[in-house]
C-alpha cells in the first residue's frame, strides 16, 4: 500500500514508541491522529511537527481503558479526516511484581490497559476501516514479553500473550477486506515506560505488590537508556506494514530465547502415531488458515 496521504490513529502517540511510530509515519507522508494523556508530551510533540514543517496531528485526549471515550475519539478522527486507514494500538503500562502476590486491582489495571485498550481500539475503529473499502492496516503493539516470560512480569506478560493471540486471529479475519494486521513486538527501547507504577490510578490502589520505590524504579530505568531509539522502532514498524508482515520483530536481541522456546516446544511433543481422524481435523484447520490468509472468509463449518 502507498501510505502517502493515508490517515493513521496511534494510541499513546506523543512519547516513546508511539511517538517514534508517529514520526516514521509522518516521514512517509501519512496524516496523523494521536492519543495522549500528558499535556507536556503533547506540547513537545506538536513542537516537533511544527519544526519539521509538517501537518500538526489531531490530538485526542484518551484513557484507552475508557470505552465510551474511545468510541467518541474514533468518531472525531473520522469526522476530521473523512477516512481512517491505519490503527496502531500502542498505549500500555509496564508494571512488575511477583504474580503470586498480585491483587485483583493489579490484574484489572494492567490487563484493562494492555489488553482491554487494544480491544477498545479494535471495536471502535475496525468497522470504520472496513466501511470505506480502501483497505488499510492494524498494528497491535505487544512486546517480546509475548514470547519470553519472567518472574517479575506475570500480568504484563499475560497481557502481551493475549494481544499476540488476538492479533494472530484478527489477521485471518481482516484479510478479505484488504486490511493487513501485524503484531509488533519491540525489545528494549529508550522510553520512560519504567515509571508506570508511579502513575497508578486511584481506583486500582489495592495492590498486592510492594509500594513503588522511586529510587529503585529509576535504577531500573537506566536499562531503558540502553534501548533502541523509538524512531528506529517506528521505521521498522512501517517497513513491516508495507511488507504486510504478520509479525514484526524490531530487535535481534532475542534469538537465543526464541531458539530455546522452539527446542523445548518440539521436545515436549509426544513421539507417537496420530490417529487418522485427528490428523484430518488438523489438516482442515491448516487449510482453512491458508485460505483465510489468501482472503477467504472462513466459517466454523470449514473446520470439520
Amino acid at each position: 500500500m502507498d501510505w502517502q496521504g493515508k490517515v493513521a490513529f496511534i494510541t499513546g502517540g506523543v512519547s516513546g514508541i508511539g511517538l517514534g511510530i508517529a514520526q516514521a509515519f509522518s516521514n512517509a507522508g501519512m496524516r496523523l491522529a494521536l492519543s495522549y494523556r500528558n499535556e507536556d508530551h503533547r506540547a513537545a510533540t506538536e513542537r516537533w511537527f511544527a519544526e519539521q514543517d509538517r501537518e500538526i496531528p489531531l490530538f485526542c485526549k484518551l484513557d484507552v481503558a475508557d470505552r465510551a471515550r474511545f468510541a467518541e475519539v474514533a468518531d472525531e478522527v473520522e469526522t476530521h479526516f473523512g477516512k481512517v486507514h491505519v490503527l496502531v494500538n500502542n498505549a500500555g503500562v509496564s508494571v512488575f511484581g511477583p504474580t503470586d502476590e498480585a491483587s485483583y486491582d493489579d490484574f484489572d489495571w494492567i490487563m484493562g490497559v494492555n489488553f482491554g485498550g487494544v480491544v477498545n481500539g479494535q471495536v471502535s475503529f475496525i468497522p470504520k476501516l472496513k466501511a470505506h473499502g480502501e483497505g488499510g492496516h492494524v498494528v497491535n503493539v505487544a512486546s517480546m514479553a509475548a514470547f519470553c516470560a519472567g518472574p517479575q512480569a506475570g500480568i504484563y506478560t499475560a497481557s502481551k500473550f493475549a494481544v499476540r493471540g488476538m492479533t494472530e486471529c484478527l489477521r485471518y479475519n481482516l484479510a478479505p477486506y484488504a486490511i493487513g494486521v501485524s503484531l509488533m513486538c519491540p525489545g528494549l527501547t529508550k522510553t520512560n515506560a519504567w515509571d508506570s507504577a508511579l502513575k497508578r490510578p486511584a481506583e486500582f490502589a489495592d495492590s498486592g505488590f510492594a509500594a513503588p520505590d522511586r529510587a529503585e524504579l529509576e535504577q531500573f530505568g537506566t536499562a531503558f537508556d540502553l534501548g533502541m531509539e523509538p524512531l528506529e522502532v517506528g521505521e521498522k514498524t512501517l517497513a513491516g506494514m508495507t511488507a504486510n508482515q504478520g509479525l514484526i520483530l524490531t530487535h535481534p536481541d532475542h534469538a537465543e530465547d526464541i531458539q530455546e522456546i522452539y527446542r523445548e516446544t518440539m521436545a515436549a511433543l509426544p513421539k507417537e502415531p496420530i490417529p487418522e481422524g485427528r490428523a484430518e481435523i488438523e489438516r482442515l484447520r491448516r487449510e482453512a488458515n491458508r485460505a483465510a490468509q489468501a482472503g477467504m472468509k472462513i466459517s466454523i463449518s470449514d473446520l470439520t
